[in-house]
């Protein structure tokens, strides 16, 4: 009984509150333009990023894996400036990315955070090879099992 009338309140409360703002009963905060909230929030200082193109990457799956192959399309994020010393290592990039899609079970990419999980595992990799701070991020542009 207590639950039922804590959401018949709760509710009201989001109607009334939604009817209050919509109607003009109760003023909704100004929205600012782009510009001026990244500048309140301190954005404009951050340098936009640079990425660094990888060349798509086909690893062939075990013997009793359901799918054959696997073609992974990647991006690396890199801080700005550190373009040309991370194109320098990409055959490295490469070398540890196939090492270890070609070590991972196919399995794995049916679990839900699978994504997730290869995405932080790659970057941790990348990372390893690459300059200090110069990689932020792996970007998945296309992750396909055929």
């Amino acid at each position: 009984m207590f639950i039922a009338l804590a959401g018949a309140s709760l509710l009201i409360g989001v109607g009334a509150g939604f009817y209050g703002v919509s109607s003009g009963l109760v003023p909704a905060p100004p929205i600012l333009p782009a510009s001026s909230a990244a500048g309140a929030a301190g954005l404009e200082s951050w340098p936009a990023p640079s990425f660094v193109l990888l060349s798509p990457l086909t690893v062939s799956l075990g013997p009793e894996a359901r799918a054959r192959h696997l073609r992974v399309a990647l991006q690396l994020e890199v801080a700005p400036g550190s373009e040309r010393a991370v194109a320098e290592v990409v055959p490295r990039v490469l070398d540890v990315l196939n090492m270890f899609l070609r070590a991972v079970d196919e399995r794995e990419f049916e679990m839900p955070r699978a994504m997730a999980r290869l995405r932080a595992q790659m970057l941790r990799r990348v990372q390893l090879v690459s300059p200090p701070g110069a990689v932020h991020d792996v970007l998945i542009q296309e992750f396909v099992l055929s």
